[in-house]
């Protein structure tokens, strides 16, 4: 058999894979791999005493299922069985997840006895349907129906963008019941300097800038700005034929990272569980703070303000996202989730990220999660689809989520 953390980042890299391949947007992708993780942890931490409940102290939960006192039991199996019993019903390429179940599955048929290996995987499903009826009332599946969101042409306000001016991604997200928050409105950053036409104006001023770098990008800015790319649908065009190219989502990137933390640690398998929920707690919480502020202010993206202003052609380096500018989602989520894996892991907690190597190709070196998420900040200025401002405020906000996170969660005994 496998250790007992390998088959636990073999799950977290299977479910990023059908992440990918369904192409949810990244607000979505947050909620999936918190609602996974969740159940995998509740399930694996009762392989070590000492560590607390999570959803025990999060809105909206139950109780969580317990094993039998004096039965035998294996907690990655259960974990495991809890992680898929969620994922076939928040994603939809449930039969690929499945092809890869049943050879983790058969893996312990093998080993384990039938009455530990029936009693294990019982507990892992029924934790995993104990985390879906919370899943079941937290406005996801109550706002599907929603109509499309087409912003505003007024001075200021968001409207599709080029070069597929796709309609806003996600604007009802502010509403989603978090988990820890009070509210998807805390820590609500100041308005974003109001539009003007004047030369002198913070507004002006803010759009000038990030049309100017993009003039003037350095090769270190542009690897930079791809590098954090994370756009999970990018439509690309050449002449007559348009394609899709799909990557990793931002909070992808840093599940990838966490993996990559608890690997160079030597976490045991509890551990890992739990910084897999912490990283995705603080994912979704994020999400849902940054798309609060974003649909509130709805404002317009740098690509329109010069298209109209300076350059009718201009586009940015990356492709802009679907959604209003301020803040940047990627500078929030990546502060949080830094926030966060800096208390698990300690300070300074240097790697190597290959994060994104299978996907794009690249890879780079941080001497912190704080670096890596100060550099996600200005990937997005220098790609040309937020203005500085944005991306710093944002970070900012990102920050005081992760560090409520983890003030607020006695992990353990």
């Amino acid at each position: 058999m496998p250790p007992d953390t390998d088959i636990l980042h073999g799950n977290e890299d299977e479910l990023t894979h059908v992440i990918i391949y369904d192409v949810f947007t990244p607000p979505v992708a947050s909620r999936i791999y918190a609602y996974t993780n969740l159940a995998s942890y509740e399930a694996m931490k009762f392989a070590d005493p000492k560590y607390n409940s999570i959803t025990a102290q999060l809105r909206g939960f139950g109780k969580m299922p317990e094993p039998e006192k004096g039965k035998n039991y294996n907690y990655t199996l259960a974990a495991t069985k809890a992680f898929f019993t969620v994922a076939h019903k928040v994603t939809f390429s449930v039969d690929t997840l499945k092809r890869y179940e049943d050879k983790v599955y058969g893996m312990y048929k093998d080993a384990l006895d039938d009455s530990t290996y029936a009693r294990s995987m019982l507990l892992g499903e029924n934790i995993g349907k104990a985390v879906l009826k919370r899943a079941s009332v937290d406005d996801y599946p109550q706002t599907r129906g929603k109509p499309k969101y087409l912003g505003s042409n007024a001075p200021g306000k968001w409207r599709p963008t080029p070069p597929d001016y796709m309609d806003g991604v996600e604007f009802c997200w502010g509403d989603m019941h978090p988990l820890v928050i009070d509210s998807s409105s805390i820590f609500m950053p100041p308005p974003p300097p109001a539009y003007s036409d004047d030369t002198t104006s913070a507004f002006y001023r803010q759009a000038k800038q990030v049309y100017d770098k993009n003039k003037h990008l350095t090769p270190e800015e542009k690897t930079i700005a791809t590098y954090w790319d994370d756009n999970p649908f990018v439509v690309v065009h050449n002449g007559h034929m348009m394609f899709a190219d799909k990557k990793i989502t931002p909070g992808g990137h840093w599940i990838g990272i966490t993996t990559i933390a608890c690997k160079q640690s030597h976490a045991d398998a509890v551990k890992t569980a739990q910084a897999y929920a912490l990283t995705s707690i603080a994912l979704f919480e994020t999400f849902i703070t940054c798309w609060e502020v974003k649909y509130k202010y709805a404002s317009e993206r740098p690509v329109s303000v010069i298209n109209e202003k300076w350059d009718h052609n201009w586009l940015p380096l990356l492709q802009t996202p679907p959604f209003p500018e301020y803040t940047a989602g990627h500078s929030t989520i990546s502060a949080a989730s830094a926030t966060v894996l800096t208390h698990v892991f300690g300070d300074n907690f240097a790697f190597h990220d290959t994060s994104d190597m299978k996907y794009i190709g690249l890879q780079r070196d941080f001497k912190s999660f704080i670096q890596a998420s100060d550099e996600t900040a200005m990937s997005r200025f220098y790609g040309g689809i937020h203005y500085l401002n944005s991306s710093l405020v944002g970070a900012k906000q990102g920050h005081q989520v992760g560090e409520l996170i983890w003030q607020k969660l006695k992990l353990t005994k």
